[in-house]
């Protein structure tokens, strides 16, 4: 699995057609897209895909698309979490998992569990599930913060568990569960932003949602903090801050949307309660990805 999950793991977002139907052949470009880019792995039905207002035939065909364009040349992880234990496990089983690697799963939202109940969560869902399972934390979604000692816990304890995706935004508790990590587990960075940091401290890479506006760049930025580049990458994210930045001022799909609608790659088309992000917005994303050459 490490060698699955490292470098650029991509976040596919979910395109929709005018109409608001999913837009299969634009699914395909963007298959296509990430995987000349460099990306390392594909992320199927995460957040930013839009999964929660996704039917489960959209949920079904998209998944089939993706596997089916990909034709086994990237690893590929597809998001099922969900805030009821039982129903994740009845999801995993109704899922087709041929030619999926791993499974992404959210912490449980809404119903803030105390720390035990994250454990005995994860530990339910991992020993019944036939895929391996990355821990997915992130609070500013869900309500509640995986503490790194109970990931650490369900590190030790669950041996079908190999990673999470941080995306607490709190670089001490990555580096705890970093420092802290039974050997073979992964430590994912879940933010752009801190991508590179977590690396350094010997994270394995980042699932990236910036990276479906521009993947080679991205890519290419990975790989040399691979190589240590410190100096390099720190110039290649500094080029991009703002442009990242801008990506999430209107919440996560929409400005990566908005990005790759001004590239031409799919309609800035979104479902209730998400919408398309400001005129403004979408005028200066399409400028700055025409400053950078990402057009």
């Amino acid at each position: 699995m490490k060698t699955k999950l490292t470098g650029l793991g991509v976040a596919l977002v979910t395109p929709f057609t005018p109409s608001g139907e999913v837009d299969f052949e634009a699914l395909r470009r963007l298959v296509d897209m990430m995987i000349e880019g460099g990306a390392d792995y594909l992320v199927v039905m995460g957040t930013t895909g839009e999964t929660p207002t996704l039917t489960l035939p959209e949920r079904v065909a998209v998944l089939r698309t993706v596997k089916e364009r990909n034709a086994g040349r990237l690893p590929i992880v597809v998001g099922v979490g969900g805030n009821d234990t039982a129903r994740v496990v009845e999801l995993i089983n109704q899922t087709n998992l041929d030619g999926v690697d791993a499974i992404l799963s959210v912490t449980p939202f809404y119903n803030k569990p105390a720390q035990r109940g994250l454990f005995e969560h994860y530990k339910y869902i991992a020993e019944r599930s036939p895929r391996p399972i990355i821990l997915y934390n992130v609070p500013g979604r869900t309500g509640v913060n995986m503490e790194a000692e109970t990931t650490l816990r369900i590190a030790r304890e669950c041996p079908n568990v190999v990673a999470i995706k941080e995306a607490s935004g709190n670089i001490e508790q990555i580096k705890q569960v970093i420092e802290g990590a039974p050997e073979g587990f992964m430590v994912i960075s879940g933010d752009d932003s801190l991508a590179l940091p977590v690396i350094k401290a010997g994270g394995v890479g980042v699932i990236s949602v910036a990276a479906n506006a521009f993947p080679k760049y991205f890519s290419a930025m990975i790989k040399a903090q691979f190589e240590q580049q410190w100096g390099h990458t720190e110039v290649m994210f500094e080029k991009i801050r703002p442009m990242v930045k801008m990506l999430f001022a209107e919440g996560n799909p929409p400005g990566v949307k908005a990005a790759l609608a001004a590239r031409g790659v799919m309609s800035n088309v979104l479902r209730l309660p998400l919408v398309s992000v400001s005129d403004e917005l979408y005028g200066k994303i399409a400028e700055s990805l025409r400053e950078n050459g990402f057009e």
